[in-house]
Formats: structure tokens, C-alpha cells, sequence
């Protein structure tokens, strides 16, 4: 459970900032391009308000950069599910709305002049002008990007399930990949059948009858002939020998036989019998 709540930390659902985003994307543009296309609609702001694309560094400043900013944070809210990410791109479009709304009263302090809505228009139409331009859509951007900002800070239980559905997806995956690289090492000729399947079969060797393969080793001392010790009883060793083994016996050496002894003969004219 903790695992899950420090993992859901960090993300957040797509659709939790998706709306806003879209909402905030719409209105930075607005923003960035209506000093440009306003003469079309007869909104305009001096210098010539009645000819669209004209650029001034005012303008720049004042309309396309807040616009931009706010266009960006609602496409970070809009594809991120990072919640780091969402939580930057909320707080860069209430940036960008603020500067619009505060922007037009700082301009002379930094040396710059807006204008003001076209004279030859009503009264009405010059407020509805500035109104649109700068303080209504800063105004309506900076509302958007706060709820965003409050949606995507809070860690819902919502947030909590989708980190642990996403914790055991990715652990089978892993287990799955770990399972394929096992079958993978023990299938090393690639037939498909695990080699230590293949070590038990049986073969057929030349005379066409089945022989067992197997991996058990011969005994380390498989190649020594062992031959059969002769057993005396009597036993004569050689002279300056005695007995070494562990019964008092002689120790027979390799290659070296002990000699029975057997009686002598007697002499031929000493036979009794004849």
C-alpha cells in the first residue's frame, strides 16, 4: 500500500487536467492572435487598428508572450501524466493570465505603450475591445489554471488504485520477460525444446537399437583395470621384507607376487616304500 501511495505521487490520470488544458490551449491563442486578426472584426488597438499583423514590441510583449505561456501550460495539462509536469503547466498559464490582466497597467513602468482601443469607435465597442484583449480573457485564463492547478495537486484514492494496477502490470511484464530469457538459455540450439529435455531422449546407434543418452560422468577411475589379488596361504616374502599392512601382514607391492614354499623332496634311496 505504501509502494502504491508513493507511486501515485508521482502520476496523475490524463483525464484529470485534459478539459482545462484544451479550455486554457483555446484561450492562449485567443490571446497570442487577436491584436493580429482584431481589425477583421473591427477590434483594434492604435497604432493603425484597422491593419491586422501588425507587429509591435508592446504587442509582443504584452499579449503574445502571456498567450503563449498560457497555450503551453493547457498543453502540458492536456498530455502529461506526469504530476510534476501538470503542476508546472497549471501555474505557467495563471502566469500567462495574470500578466494579462496586470500587464496593460505596468506598461509605462517598463517603457511600453499598448495603445489604446480605435477612437472612432463607441464607447461600448472601445470597452468591449479592452476588455476582450487583456483583462476578461487574463481574468477567465487565471480561473481555469487555478481549478486545474487544485485538481491535479490532490491525491485521490483514484490515484491510488491506477498506481497499483500499473504496479502489477509492470511486474508481469517483467516476470514475463524474466520467463522468456530462462527459456531462452535453456533452448541454446533453438529448436523450441528445452535442452535438458533433449539430454534424456534416446538415441540409435549403429546396430539400429535405442540407447540411453545420459549426463551422468563416468567414475574417476573407470579406465584402471583392477585385477584380482592372489590369496597364499604360507606365504614366504622376499628376504629383508616385513610385514607392513594394517593385519601385520607384508604389504604386497605392485607387480610383485609372494612365494608359497612347499617341502622338499626326499632323497630318492630313502624311500620307505621300495
Amino acid at each position: 500500500m505504501e509502494t502504491s501511495i508513493r507511486a501515485s505521487r508521482r502520476r496523475v490520470a490524463r483525464t484529470r487536467g485534459a478539459l482545462s488544458g484544451l479550455l486554457l490551449m483555446i484561450l492562449g491563442l485567443w490571446a497570442a492572435l487577436v491584436p493580429f486578426i482584431g481589425p477583421s472584426f473591427d477590434l483594434g488597438y492604435t497604432p493603425r487598428p484597422d491593419s491586422t499583423w501588425h507587429w509591435t514590441a508592446a504587442r509582443g510583449w504584452l499579449e503574445v508572450l502571456p498567450g503563449a505561456a498560457a497555450f503551453l501550460g493547457g498543453l502540458l495539462l492536456l498530455v502529461s501524466t506526469s504530476r510534476a509536469m501538470t503542476i508546472f503547466g497549471g501555474w505557467l498559464a495563471a502566469l500567462g493570465g495574470a500578466w494579462l490582466v496586470i500587464g496593460p497597467a505596468l506598461a509605462p513602468a517598463i517603457k511600453l505603450h499598448p495603445g489604446q482601443p480605435d477612437p472612432s469607435m463607441g464607447t461600448n465597442t472601445r470597452a468591449a475591445t479592452s476588455v476582450l484583449f487583456f483583462f476578461a480573457t487574463g481574468a477567465v485564463i487565471l480561473f481555469i489554471a487555478s481549478v486545474a492547478l487544485g485538481r491535479v495537486s490532490v491525491l485521490s484514492l483514484r490515484d491510488v488504485r491506477a498506481a497499483e494496477r500499473r504496479a502489477e502490470t509492470e511486474e508481469a511484464q517483467r516476470q514475463a520477460a524474466l520467463d522468456a530469457a530462462l527459456a531462452d538459455r535453456r533452448d541454446r540450439d533453438g529448436d523450441g525444446v528445452p535442452d535438458a529435455d533433449e539430454a534424456g531422449r534416446h538415441a540409435v546407434d549403429v546396430d539400429g537399437r535405442p540407447t540411453a543418452i545420459t549426463n551422468v560422468p563416468p567414475p574417476a577411475d573407470a579406465h584402471v583395470q583392477h585385477q584380482p589379488v592372489p590369496q597364499y596361504a604360507g606365504h614366504h616374502y622376499p628376504a629383508g621384507q616385513q610385514p607392513t599392512g594394517s593385519n601385520g601382514q607384508y604389504q604386497q607391492q605392485p607387480g610383485e607376487y609372494p612365494t608359497q614354499a612347499y617341502p622338499a623332496a626326499p632323497p630318492v634311496g630313502d624311500d620307505p616304500q621300495r
